[in-house]
């Protein structure tokens, strides 16, 4: 048996590949949208695609179910479970608790297990080779390294009201009879790792075993004290922000992301023709270089997409193409770097590109407002608007700071006065480019604190440690 593991460091996602070397099948398991890499898998082992699933309808990235069955012919298997409004919207194999995919030698029993969704699966692998029963777990959003799917989601991105506590309780219960009824050696391998909003203390490794995590996880004590409300409440305090772009995701996903199919590779364009799409408002211009390079001078109303590490999240902070529905033009160094920004984007569902460039010279630029700690307060009164995450902003913040993270303060504009001057920052200065780039475009006008939160503390001003009210 092959099990092969793909990681998306940007979204801290893993899909993986289930292979049979015997027969030559295999089945992808929460495939992204940009499928290429699961080609170029089965092509090197000499497999075929037979299958593709997916744990749930997920929130973070767009699923490539859809896209990896058109290109292979692969069948799609996807969840019955959860009830008429967690049904998929797009033709597919329906599984249920206890259903078998067969691929090869390989057993594939889907196992329901709500709590972070309600129509939850969690898959297990049984190796026909040389054994009759599981030897690993594919957990999906169910159970990570160290932690668990958060069942809040449906709550802050899926219009829900107070689901979170059914959920919660629905998770305990799927520990109890699923996870917790396998033998210690059963591998898990979940869908996401440390840095992933679908969790807020996960681990970093790869995978994990349901002995490790009976003996070490947090929730192991709750689960064998039967404490359900000590649970509940352990799991639902502190989860990290919900991003706006996740209601998104929800939707698509659901009802079936628009396929992509063989992508064009993006065209350069001169400086003189970026510009006059630009200035038109034909085109929107993303500028992908380093923080501090955008702020020494971009394009007025251009977005900032630093690819540095978090370029598809990011993306889905600045843009969403359900309301910009210009085409955008990349600020990239070659059409590697471009390529490879599109790929990232795409997984969120940014689709439409009109071409890249790779300078700014010659064409008319603005550098981005600035003031120093030191010069704040000769500002006057302002609204200082922190864009963190709440357990960075309760450790410390400037005084008076408003937190509205940045995977929200697009959706959230009118939390912000428009009778003071805004200065934003965040920990370091990545997220507040992004943040504070979106907003100039949207015609709101804001000064960044130079050096964010670290250059506060390292100016030795005054700092505040209460929680967000």
């Amino acid at each position: 048996m092959l099990l092969e593991r793909f990681y998306d460091d940007d979204l801290a996602q893993a899909s993986y590949l289930i292979g049979c070397q015997a027969t030559g099948e295999a089945m992808v398991v929460d495939p992204r949208r940009d499928v290429q890499v699961y080609l170029d898998a089965v092509s090197k082992h000499g497999m075929r695609i037979v299958a593709v699933t997916e744990t749930h309808i997920h929130a973070d990235y767009l699923s490539g179910t859809r896209e990896l069955a058109q290109a292979t012919g692969a069948a799609i298997h996807v969840s019955g479970e959860g009830g008429l409004e967690w049904q998929y919207g797009f033709d597919a194999h329906l599984l249920h608790d206890g259903d078998v995919v067969t691929v090869g030698n390989i057993r594939v029993q889907a196992r329901h297990t709500p709590g972070h969704t309600p129509e939850h699966l969690a898959f297990l692998v049984t190796d026909g080779a040389f054994a009759d029963e599981p030897g690993y777990m594919l957990s999906g959003d169910f159970v990570f390294v160290g932690d668990l799917g958060r069942p809040d989601l449906l709550d802050e991105a899926a219009g829900g009201h107070d689901t979170r506590f059914q959920g919660a309780s629905d998770l305990f219960d799927s520990l109890r009879t699923v996870l917790l009824e396998l033998p210690d050696h059963v591998q898990i391998h979940p869908a996401h790792g440390a840095g992933s909003a679908c969790g807020k203390a996960l681990g970093a490794i790869a995978s994990t075993t349901v002995g490790y995590e009976r003996l070490h996880a947090w929730w192991g004590p709750y689960l064998a004290a039967d404490d359900r409300e000590g649970f509940i409440s352990e799991l639902l305090d502190g989860q990290p922000d919900a991003h706006a772009y996740f209601a998104r995701m929800k939707r698509e996903n659901r009802d079936g992301p628009a396929l992509l199919g063989s992508l064009n590779e993006l065209t350069e364009m001169s400086a003189a023709d970026a510009l006059s799409m630009i200035s038109a408002d034909h085109a929107l211009l993303v500028d992908t270089r380093k923080p501090n390079e955008v702020r020494a001078g971009s394009l007025p109303r251009a977005l900032a997409i630093p690819a540095i590490g978090k370029t598809a999240a990011w993306g889905a902070w600045a843009i969403d193409p359900e309301r910009e529905k210009r085409p955008l033009i990349i600020l990239a160094g070659d059409v590697e770097h471009a390529e490879h920004v599109r790929a990232h984007l795409i997984r969120v569902g940014i689709d439409s590109y009109a071409g890249y460039i790779t300078s700014l010279d010659g064409l008319p630029t603005v550098t981005s407002a600035t003031v120093t700690p030191e010069t704040l307060t000769d500002l006057g009164e302002v609204f200082v608007l922190d864009v963190r995450e709440a357990s960075e902003y309760a450790a410390g913040h400037v005084p008076g700071a408003t937190r509205i993270g940045a995977g929200r303060v697009l959706w959230e504009t009118g939390r912000l006065p428009t009778d003071r001057t805004i200065v934003t920052y965040c920990q370091s200065g990545a997220r507040n480019i992004v943040a504070s780039q979106a907003l100039r475009r949207a015609g709101i006008p804001v000064i960044e604190l130079a050096g964010s939160y670290l250059g506060w503390v390292r100016a030795h001003q005054q700092i505040e440690t209460a929680p967000a009210s």
